[in-house]
């Protein structure tokens, strides 16, 4: 560990050290050894990212971020997809009071869209050339997994060029327990009804002390994982993410990356990481959350993310929760992903947050920032119809698809936990 003083960080701090702190003396000098490490594509350690939180100033982890970022995306190019959000049903009986979406069955407002009304819905996204729907319902108390699949197969034999990117581990988990049989069962289901990938949402923040106050009904730590290590073992992709800013200190926010780089060590099935502010306008616990976090905070959170998930190809912004500005910025600081067009949002546009921007708009941002926009599809395959010669990466799930974690040799599995030692 270093030497230096570590200022306190108490939940949802807004600390954000001067550049002025690390000019000279054991602070420059710890500077110095850490970013040698990031620079020459050394794996940095959970004390060493916790000290660059605590201690770097936020040029410094820009330049680190991007240093990164374009050791892996050498190309001046910024992807994003075409896609739209459909929540199914906003009934959900986890009641976390970070979300303000949700209602309890039979509530005021409560709904389930009709199969009708959600093919019509994707009619209109591919009529913009769209290749993914993300859907995600909550935890619903009746629907079952074949009621997912039912729901998946008819959008897949309708819009075959559109992949259903869906729900999410705690979904999942609760289908298996509505079926009461093994989650495994429940992601075979799924994937032969059609699914091709699962988004990364509801793991918060991968701390079980955190997640007993922010949401405790919701899957565990350890739990959220295991569906996404099974997922990965079915071969299918799926994506990561985290929101911040809220009851967790900064080690809790390393300690999620550093569960998120283990899995991806012993998987490799995630294809890319993004996280977010707590938004706490409006939500069901507002009183328990503090202010919204600085755009400073925001931007040292996503840099250290990219430098410490040196084994994520993918770094996606996320302008819907911090605005088009602030997601242009991103992209120097170790960002190399938009994200979706989302051409429509409903959970954290419940909570305040109204930054949705047509695809037009969207790529004017990315190319005032000196990138190149390009279209891809959900596993990061270059698909973009006006650029044909940077088509590139996979075309589907099957090309995609995940070697099979479970015929992994003994001797392939401890050759790769020794590498990560070695890392470290």
């Amino acid at each position: 560990m270093p030497s230096v003083e570590s200022p306190t960080v108490t939940p949802g701090s807004t600390h954000v050290p001067l550049a002025s702190s690390v000019r000279s003396g054991p602070a420059a000098d710890e500077l110095a050894r850490i970013s040698e490490k990031v620079l020459s594509a050394t794996r940095i350690s959970f004390d060493e990212a916790l000290w660059l939180h605590e201690h770097a100033d936020i040029l410094s982890l820009g330049l680190l971020a991007d240093a990164v970022r374009r050791r892996k995306h050498p190309a001046p190019i910024v992807t994003y997809i075409v896609d739209r959000n459909i929540n199914p049903t906003n009934v959900c009986i986890t009641d976390c009071g970070f979300c303000a979406f949700y209602r309890r069955p039979n509530a005021e407002g409560a709904y389930v869209l009709s199969r009708e009304e959600i093919v019509a819905k994707v009619e209109e996204l591919v009529a913009l050339g769209g290749r993914q729907v993300l859907m995600q319902g909550g935890h619903h108390p009746y629907l079952k997994t074949a009621w997912w699949c039912d729901l998946i197969a008819d959008l897949r034999a309708r819009f075959p060029e559109v992949n259903a990117h869906a729900l999410s581990a705690s979904e999942v988990d609760h289908l298996a327990k509505l079926d009461k049989r093994p989650v495994e069962h429940v992601i075979r289901d799924l994937a032969a009804a059609g699914w091709g990938s699962l988004p990364g949402a509801g793991a918060e923040m991968l701390v079980e002390r955190v997640r007993k106050i922010i949401a405790p009904k919701k899957t565990p730590t350890d739990r959220w994982l295991d569906v996404h290590r099974k997922v990965h073992e079915a071969g299918l992709r799926s994506s990561a993410t985290m929101l911040f800013g809220h009851v967790e200190t900064a080690a809790e926010r390393i300690e999620h990356l550093q569960r998120l780089r283990d899995l991806q060590d012993e998987t490799g099935g995630f294809t890319a990481f993004a996280c977010w502010t707590m938004q706490p306008d409006g939500v069901p616990e507002q009183h328990k959350y503090p202010k919204k976090a600085t755009p400073g905070v925001y931007l040292r959170v996503q840099a250290l993310s990219r430098i410490f998930l040196d084994n994520f190809d993918n770094i996606q912004t996320s302008y819907v929760t911090q605005g088009l500005e602030m997601a242009q910025i991103t992209l120097r600081y170790g960002c190399n992903d938009f994200g979706g067009t989302m051409l429509e949002e409903n959970v954290v546009s419940a909570a305040g947050c109204f930054h949705l921007a047509p695809i037009q708009k969207l790529e004017r941002v990315i190319e005032r920032a000196g990138f190149t926009p390009v279209q891809r599809n959900s596993w990061y395959g270059i698909v973009d119809p006006r650029r044909p010669e940077l088509a590139r990466g996979p075309k589907n799930p099957e090309e995609a698809r995940v070697p099979n974690a479970t015929q992994r040799s003994g001797s392939e599995r401890g050759a790769s936990a020794r590498g990560a030692e070695a890392r470290a």
